[in-house]
């Protein structure tokens, strides 16, 4: 069975979306007709079709402004996608105060308040989706990523709560753990042991691959809310990691 999705005259916000899965989805977005906004620290890619702001998510005064521009130039965000986030490595015993509190300030708060800033207006519509982004270990744990892990397990809780209060407005709210996948951020968090580890284990997929689940979860064929998307196993051959 084959799917395509049409996203035309649609606004969809991509935080932390100038590389990575951000960067795929983007690009997918507006191949599909729709109008992409990607809010990141960095330009990225210059994908074309893609708007760029650049923001700090963990600014709730500067994410308010950027989504409030939004809404001026196109007039509605029909989808939010929560996935600006960083993965500082560190023993719990190790761990530097400011690093744990900058990475819950990015992961966590920086959801919350571009929540606060966009759902407002999909209410005010009546219709809207919103996917936050988990991860695999915040349920198993992982050596080193406490600060990580932490963020992410406390991002379910927080979506399906936001998804309880906003289900009466139409507007959907879910959870997707896109499992290991071949990022910048990924490589530069998981080099030598750990790196093998993932090769053996659950393997290493491509940004592209969490690309349809996305879209799906966008879509008006996601008649769900407060429900995860979970991702365990590469499709590809453990040994076409990409070490460039």
């Amino acid at each position: 069975m084959k799917v395509r999705f049409d996203a035309t005259g649609e606004v969809v916000v991509i935080t932390g979306g100038a590389h990575g899965i951000g960067a795929a989805l983007a690009s997918a977005v507006a191949g599909c007709g729709g109008t992409a906004v990607v809010f990141d620290i960095t330009r990225g890619l210059g994908l074309a079709g893609v708007e760029y702001v650049e923001v700090d998510v963990s600014d709730r005064e500067a994410v308010l402004k950027a989504v409030s521009g939004v809404v001026e130039r196109h007039g509605r965000i029909d989808g939010l996608v929560a996935g600006a986030a960083v993965q500082p490595r560190a023993a719990v015993l190790d761990t530097d105060p400011e690093q744990w509190t900058q990475t819950l300030k990015v992961n966590l708060d920086g959801v919350v308040w571009v929540c606060q800033a966009v759902v407002p207006h999909m209410v005010e519509r009546r219709t809207g989706s919103v996917i936050v982004f988990t991860s695999g270990i915040a349920a198993t744990g992982f050596p080193g990523a406490a600060a990580y892990a932490s963020s992410k397990a406390a991002l379910g809780a927080f979506a399906r709560t936001l998804a309880a209060e906003v289900a009466q407005y139409r507007v959907r709210v879910n959870v997707i753990a896109p499992g290991v996948i071949d990022t910048e951020q990924f490589r530069s968090a998981n080099i030598g042991a750990d790196l093998e580890h993932w090769r053996a284990t659950t393997g290493i997929g491509d940004p592209e691959d969490v690309v349809g689940p996305l879209l799906f979860l966008l879509s008006d064929a996601a008649a769900m809310t407060g429900s995860q998307l979970t991702r365990e196993r590469a499709f590809a051959r453990l040994d076409t990691f990409k070490e460039s």
